[in-house]
């Protein structure tokens, strides 16, 4: 495949597990519940995606026509994205942040309205970056400048720009073979700039063989809606599932949290292993379909 090709299997693959993620997120108690014991995906309707398709979307394009990431043009993207459908579950920050871009603000600008100018450091970055991963997977260097640049438009915060690295490289890693999974959250380690989304990455190295209970409560499953919180156990979880793309979105639906979000970016992940034909065909067509 040539980049862009693979940019839009990763794409497939997160929006199928984000919109999956979805149904199981918003089922009711007992209908999740008997979802995930007898590990049956609720065929036969509309699965529903939410904002970590339509940026990653937004993210395909932008390789499409640019050859990497152009900030300012992805950020129009995401604001003009935004502006059209802003009810895809995007988070509160979120909707401070894009509509301001909309609204003609410089995306450097709205990036630091949040947190006294900080910025984000949520989880938003990672989920839409495994399309960079795949697009750049021969090139480390640039899966980590455009991976970079990517989170820019909404999140200046390191920590939210070290999540979207982090799962970019995950992703640049399978796309190019890797399927060692002490290998794959190694690579991550190393190229994740120093917090604590990289410092809880590498606790993840010594529980590979841990249940995701057990994981996800050392290291988070996304309720805090922080890169912190959320990539390290969605890349973990696509690492010790790396055969087994149903596998691992249900893995991430057992431990609850931000389930569309855990599931978006192993899936994202994962699917450099599996190919689109990794995943289940009905899970496939029951995703509503993507923008043209």
């Amino acid at each position: 495949m040539d980049p862009i090709e693979r940019a839009r299997v990763a794409l497939e693959g997160l929006s199928v597990a984000d919109a999956f993620g979805e149904q199981l997120l918003h089922a009711g108690p007992h209908t999740r519940a008997l979802m995930l014991n007898d590990r049956v995906a609720p065929v036969g309707r509309t699965w529903m995606w939410t904002d970590d398709t339509i940026m990653s979307v937004s993210i395909v394009e932008n390789l499409a026509a640019h050859g990497g990431i152009d900030r300012a043009s992805l950020a129009k993207a995401f604001g003009d994205r935004y502006n059209v459908d802003a009810g895809r579950g995007y988070g509160r920050g979120a909707h401070q942040v894009l509509d301001a871009i909309w609204h003609g603000l410089p995306y450097d600008v709205a990036a630091r309205l949040l947190f006294d100018g900080q910025g984000s450091m949520g989880n938003g970055g990672g989920m839409r970056s495994a399309p960079i991963g795949a697009y750049f997977c021969d090139d480390l260097d640039a899966v980590v400048e455009h991976a970079r640049r990517s989170a820019a438009p909404t999140h200046a915060h390191p920590e939210g720009v070290a999540g979207a690295i982090a799962v970019a490289i995950a992703a640049a890693r399978v796309f190019a073979g890797e399927r060692d999974p002490r290998a794959l959250l190694e690579a991550v380690v190393e190229r994740t700039p120093a917090g604590e989304t990289r410092s809880r990455l590498a606790r993840a190295i010594p529980m590979l063989h841990a249940e995701p209970l057990t994981v996800a409560t050392e290291l988070g499953n996304g309720a805090q809606v922080i890169s912190a919180d959320t990539i390290p156990f969605a890349v973990w979880c696509a690492a010790t599932h790396l055969e087994d793309y149903a596998g691992a979105l249900w893995a991430c639906g057992d431990v609850g949290g931000d389930i569309d979000t855990t599931c978006a970016i192993a899936g994202g992940i994962v699917v450099g292993a599996v190919g689109v034909a990794g995943i289940p065909l009905e899970w496939r067509n029951s995703r509503e379909a993507l923008p043209a």
